[in-house]
């Protein structure tokens, strides 16, 4: 291995430890936040620093280690997508949780500082 391959699975790897500190400060966060809206957005960090992280991370790893021969180009695609898969459909499952959660009224925000939606059915 060159220098270079040296460094892109060095920055692979840290991308691999920035997804495992992703991961605690999600985890934390699901335990400590106090409803359902706030831990939502503990999950979402913890998939968007727990998973799409690391999967860059896989992508360099990949494209760097030599002994993979030919096939580190498929996990590097493969994990380059699943990526930025990610990156597009966590957010959107997210808001759909939190819209549907909101309408059926399961769990009511505390406190509530402003609440367009509840503006918007009044009118």
């Amino acid at each position: 291995m060159n220098l270079v391959s040296y460094i892109i699975v060095f920055i692979g790897e840290f991308l691999l430890f920035v997804g495992v500190i992703g991961d605690l400060i999600g985890a934390l966060g699901l335990l400590r936040f106090p409803n359902f809206f706030i831990r939502l957005h503990a999950a979402t960090i913890g998939v968007i620093g727990g998973a799409f992280y690391p999967l860059l991370g896989v992508t360099l790893i990949a494209i760097g280690a030599d002994f993979l021969g030919v096939y580190r180009w498929f996990i590097a695609g493969s994990s380059l997508i699943t990526a930025f898969l990610i990156a597009i459909l966590a957010p959107t499952g997210t808001h759909a949780l939190a819209r549907a959660t909101y309408r059926a009224r399961v769990s009511i925000p505390y406190p509530k500082v402003i609440d367009h939606l509840e503006e918007d059915s009044r009118a």
